[in-house]
């Protein structure tokens, strides 16, 4: 399970990943990448997506057709107050807004036995809450303001703070831990995991599980920078309405907050090199996952 060194062979991410949901742009595949062993991820097991709150009748039946068992909403309540809730195929609307108006995890079950189960695991943090940041940058429309919450490498400085905090928080790590313990569950696959963008907790969450599998360093930031190939569009129409809607005069401080850097994710890998021997340690101490977690993520995840 130790990751492989950053010098193993890259297998670039391939351009049908995409689920092809035009609410959800950044929903993705982690089927086909190979472990250093050779054995390859199931497509349509484990699946990583931005909200789901904006899904057409097109969307919602297409991600019917993936047949979910699961799905893992890992944003905060004031994400879900604000965007709204999830909307999935074959778990009422209603049933999902209680539920995830709650800072609580919270499990709605499936209504029946082909249905979906949606479980509530916010992850946020009251020092690194990049939800509330951007709010605070929008309410105010000073420059010099913006400027100084935002500018000089302040918006970098949260996101790397936040990523630190995925690794060095006890609850945080346990949320992370709980996805991958849904992944692990007989019949607990597909399930799909996500957050707002689909980018950081959601990106963690799969470098986590990639790691866990033994595919390459290299391929797991991969993974993790093909949000800003997916999310491009939508975060230039961002900037570019913030600016012409006069809310910033610098809409770009937030393009920190909005792209998925390399950094980010290495500083959550160093932490866990600062704070536990090596990756096993951290699987074992640090996610209080075991070993029967780890064969059943391989048996679910990865052709024989």
């Amino acid at each position: 399970m130790t990751a492989q060194p950053a010098e193993t062979a890259v297998q670039a991410p391939e351009p049908a990943r995409s689920l092809g949901l035009t609410g959800a742009v950044n929903a993705r595949d982690l089927g086909g990448y190979r472990t250093g062993d050779g054995r390859v991820l199931r497509h349509g097991t484990a699946l990583r997506a931005d909200a789901l709150h904006r899904l057409g009748e097109t969307d919602l039946a297409a991600l019917a057709a993936h047949g979910l068992r699961q799905v893992v909403d890992l944003r905060s309540l004031d994400e879900v107050r604000e965007a709204g809730p999830d909307r999935i195929p074959g778990l009422p609307v209603a049933e999902i807004a209680a539920a995830e108006l709650s800072g609580t995890a919270v499990t709605v079950e499936r209504a029946t036995p082909d249905g979906i189960t949606l479980h509530h695991l916010p992850v946020f943090a009251a020092d690194f809450d990049i939800y509330v940041a951007l709010r605070d940058a929008l309410a105010d429309r000073d420059a010099d303001k913006q400027r100084a919450l935002l500018g000089n490498g302040r918006a970098a400085g949260l996101m790397t703070g936040l990523y630190r905090w995925f690794v060095t928080d006890r609850l945080a790590r346990e949320r992370f831990a709980t996805v991958i313990r849904l992944l692990a569950e007989p019949d607990g696959t597909p399930l799909l995991f996500h957050c707002s963008a689909g980018k950081d907790r959601t990106g963690w969450t799969a470098a986590l599980v990639l790691t866990a599998l033994g595919v390459d360093r290299d391929t797991v930031f991969e993974d993790y920078l093909l949000t800003n190939e997916r999310s491009a569009a939508i975060v230039d129409q961002i900037v570019d309405t913030f600016y012409t809607r006069g809310l910033m005069k610098e809409p770009e401080l937030l393009l920190p907050v909005f792209r998925a850097e390399r950094g980010y994710l290495e500083a959550a890998f160093e932490e866990v090199s600062a704070g536990w021997d090596d990756f096993d340690h951290f699987w074992q101490a640090g996610l209080g996952l075991d070993g029967a977690v780890l064969d059943g993520l391989r048996v679910n995840l990865l052709h024989p």
